[in-house]
C-alpha cells in the first residue's frame, strides 16, 4: 500500500467506499422488496384462511370435483393457489389447489401439520425441493380442525434474484465508470500538489527565488498549504541572504581588523628592527622611537578594547551596564565644553531637540560612563569630519516619551549610501583621510549604537549632501522620570 502513489491510494479508498455503499444499498433495497412481498403475500394468505375457517359445513373431499375454470380465478384473486383442511388429529381431511400448480411441487402433509394455528406465516419446502412455499393456518370455527393456505414463493424469489442481478450488473458498471472518472478527477485535484512538487524541486536545484503560485483560494487546504510554504520559503530565502551577508560582513570585518592591527604592529616591529640593527645612533633617536612605539601600542590597546566591548555588547549587552538615574543635560553641557576645547573657533550652541527653545530635561536610567562614551564618539565624529570652525548644535530634551540628545553639524553631510553604512564596523566615509596615531578606526559610531541599544534606545542619523548631519541619541524615559 505504501508503494502506491497518493492518487492510486485515494482512488482505491474511494472505490472501496463506493463498493461498500453500493453493496449496502443493494442489500437494503432487496431486503425491503422481499419484506414487502412477504407482507403482501402473508396478508392475502391470512385473509383467505380467515374466510375459509369461518365457512360453515364440513370440509370437502380430498379430491373434490370442482371446475378449474371457476376455482383457479378465485384462488388467483386471493393469491392462494393451495388450501388444505386438517382434522383434529392433523390428518389431511381435504383440500384443493389451482390446476396451474403441479401436485409434485406442493408441500408435504408433515410440513403442513407443522404450521402454527395462530396465523403466523412460515416457509415450507416443496415435496420435490423445487421451490419454497409460504403457509398460514387458522382453526376452523364450525368443525374440529383447521385450515391451511399456502402460496409458492417462486415468483417472489425470482423477482428478488432479478433485482439482485440487476443491482450487481448496474453497480459493477457504475463502479467502473465512477472509478475511471475518479482517476481523472483525482489527477486534476492533485495537480496543485504536482506544481508544489515542481516548485520544491526547482528550489532544491538552487532557485531560491521560486514561490508556489496561487493554486486555490486562501480558505482551502491547498491555499493554506501554498501560503505556509511561501512563508517558509521566504524565511529560508532571507536566512540564506542573511547568512551570505553575514559571511560578507565577516570577511570585511576580518580584513579590516587585520588592516587596523597590522598598521600599529608594523610600526612597532619597524621601530624595534631599527633598534636591533643599530640605526638609532643617539639618545634622541631612541626617545623618538620609544614615543612612536608607545603611540602605536596605545592605538593597538584602544582598538583591542573597542573590539572587546563590541563583542561583549553582542553577547550580553545588559550585563555591561551599571544603571543609575541621571539627566542627559549633564552630558550635553560637557559635550559643549569638549567641542570648544577641541576647536575654540567653532561655534557650539546648546538648544532643545530640533533646535527649538532652550535645553529641556531628559531623565534616563542609564550607565553614565557608557553614555559619556556614546556622546564622546558623536562629538569626536563631528569634530573629525567637518571643517574647522563649522558650527555645531547640541540639542537635549524629551520628545514623544524619549530622552533625546542631538549632535548636529553644518558640515558637508553624507550621501544616502554613506549614511546607510555609517554605523558599520570599520566603515569610514573618507578612507583617504590621513589619520593621526590613535585616531578612530571606524568603530566609534558602531560602539555608540550598540551602547544605545543596550540601554533600550538607539542612535539615529539624519543627513544629506551639503546639509550637514544630525546624530540623535534617543533613550526611553523612566516611568517616574520628570519632564519638567
Amino acid at each position: 500500500m505504501r508503494r502506491l502513489s497518493l492518487r492510486a491510494r485515494l482512488l482505491l479508498l474511494t472505490a472501496s467506499l463506493l463498493l461498500a455503499g453500493l453493496t449496502l444499498i443493494g442489500t437494503l433495497v432487496s431486503g425491503e422488496l422481499e419484506r414487502f412481498q412477504l407482507d403482501r403475500l402473508d396478508g392475502q394468505l391470512r385473509s383467505m384462511t380467515e374466510l375459509i375457517s369461518r365457512a360453515s359445513g364440513p370440509p370437502p373431499a380430498a379430491t373434490p370435483a370442482v371446475r378449474p375454470d371457476l376455482v383457479d380465478p378465485a384462488l388467483e384473486l386471493f393469491g392462494t393457489p393451495y388450501v388444505v383442511y386438517l382434522d383434529a388429529s392433523g390428518a389431511v381431511a381435504g383440500g384443493f389447489h389451482s390446476s396451474r400448480v403441479d401436485s409434485a411441487t406442493l408441500p408435504p402433509s408433515d410440513a403442513l401439520r407443522s404450521v402454527p394455528a395462530d396465523g403466523t406465516a412460515v416457509d415450507l419446502d416443496a415435496a420435490d425441493r423445487s421451490q419454497r412455499w409460504r403457509a398460514v393456518s387458522r382453526p376452523a370455527v364450525r368443525w374440529g380442525g383447521r385450515v391451511v393456505s399456502a402460496a409458492p414463493l417462486a415468483e417472489a424469489d425470482a423477482t428478488i434474484a432479478q433485482l439482485r442481478t440487476s443491482s450487481l450488473v448496474t453497480g459493477a458498471a457504475l463502479l467502473v465508470v465512477l472509478t475511471a472518472a475518479g482517476w481523472f478527477a483525482l489527477g486534476r485535484g492533485l495537480l496543485p500538489l504536482r506544481r508544489i512538487e515542481h516548485t520544491a524541486a526547482a528550489i532544491a536545484g538552487g532557485d531560491l527565488s521560486r514561490r508556489v503560485p496561487d493554486l486555490a483560494p486562501p480558505g482551502t487546504e491547498i491555499g493554506h498549504l501554498a501560503a505556509s510554504l511561501n512563508t517558509m520559503l521566504g524565511q529560508l530565502d532571507r536566512a540564506f541572504a542573511d547568512r551570505a551577508a553575514s559571511e560578507a560582513r565577516m570577511r570585511t570585518f576580518v580584513s579590516d581588523v587585520s588592516h587596523e592591527l597590522r598598521t600599529p604592529l608594523f610600526g612597532i616591529k619597524g621601530s624595534t628592527e631599527l633598534y636591533r640593527m643599530g640605526a638609532l645612533r643617539g639618545p634622541s633617536d631612541v626617545d623618538e622611537t620609544m614615543r612612536r612605539i608607545d603611540r602605536e601600542a596605545t592605538r593597538l590597546t584602544a582598538l583591542t578594547e573597542d573590539l572587546l566591548l563590541l563583542a561583549q555588547l553582542d553577547e550580553a549587552p545588559e550585563e555591561q551596564l551599571d544603571r543609575t538615574p541621571m539627566d542627559l543635560r549633564t552630558l550635553a553641557g560637557d559635550a559643549r565644553h569638549d567641542l570648544r576645547a577641541l576647536d575654540p573657533a567653532r561655534e557650539v550652541s546648546l538648544t532643545g531637540p530640533g533646535g527649538l527653545g532652550p535645553p529641556g530635561p531628559a531623565p534616563v536610567d542609564a550607565d553614565e560612563a557608557r553614555l559619556r562614551q556614546v556622546v564622546t564618539n558623536l562629538v569626536g565624529n563631528a569634530a573629525a569630519h567637518t571643517p574647522a570652525g563649522t558650527p555645531v548644535r547640541i540639542g537635549v530634551g524629551t520628545v514623544a516619551g524619549r530622552a533625546v540628545l542631538e549632535v548636529a553639524d553644518e558640515g558637508p553631510g553624507m550621501t544616502a549610501e554613506q549614511a546607510s553604512r555609517a554605523f558599520h564596523r570599520f566603515y569610514r566615509a573618507d578612507r583617504s583621510r590621513t589619520r593621526t596615531p590613535g585616531a578612530d578606526a571606524g568603530l566609534g559610531l558602531a560602539i555608540a549604537r550598540s551602547l544605545a541599544r543596550a540601554h533600550g534606545g538607539d542612535v539615529e542619523l539624519e543627513t544629506a549632501v551639503g546639509e550637514g548631519a544630525c546624530f540623535r541619541l534617543a533613550l526611553p524615559v523612566p516611568e517616574s522620570g520628570s519632564t519638567d
